[in-house]
């Protein structure tokens, strides 16, 4: 196939396979090599439980796994784009839902700022010449964030904590 042929292919089946599970999985089946089944690792800590349960979310909607573990050196940055607005929305939305998310400092990135004496140092990092006491006078580079609120469900008891996300197995 030329490169355009495999080009538009790939577009086409890029869209497929966000929309239609069941093609989607023909086509991780047909890239999947056969391996050995492993030995579920699955833990029982509650916070493990909840980060391995918002991991799980954020593959669901967004398939962040399966975009972090993608290679992409192969694709144009237009591919690579196409697939971030896919999984930032999904990722968004879990995040959303499950949060309320708020910025530390209210100013404008790139304002003037000033830290007085005894300013809260876990909710503000310094960098550049830090030297002396506060009051510092510096730039604000990131407003940084914060959870107001939480309301992540907890994780579902039917499979263990560390399945992330089953295999699709489409019958014929």
């Amino acid at each position: 196939m030329t490169f355009f042929a495999r080009f538009w292919l790939a577009q086409v089946a890029f869209w497929r396979v966000l929309f239609d599970p069941a093609f989607a999985k023909r086509v991780a089946d047909a890239r999947a090599p056969e391996a050995p089944a492993l030995p579920q690792a699955a833990s029982r800590e509650p916070q493990a439980d909840q980060a391995l349960h918002l991991l799980s979310l954020l593959q669901r909607e967004g398939r962040l796994l399966d975009f972090c573990e993608e290679e992409l050196a192969g694709f144009s940055d237009a591919n690579v784009g196409a697939a971030a607005r896919t999984v930032h929305a999904g990722c968004r939305k879990v995040l959303r839902d499950a949060f309320a998310i708020e910025p530390v400092r209210a100013e404008a990135e790139g304002a003037a700022v000033e830290l007085p004496r005894g300013f809260d140092a876990a909710s503000v990092r310094l960098t550049g010449n830090v030297a002396g006491d506060p009051p510092f006078k510096g730039v604000l580079r990131h407003h940084g964030w914060r959870a107001r609120e939480v309301r992540l469900g907890p994780p579902p008891v039917a499979h263990p904590a560390a399945l992330l996300a089953p295999a699709e197995v489409e019958l014929p």
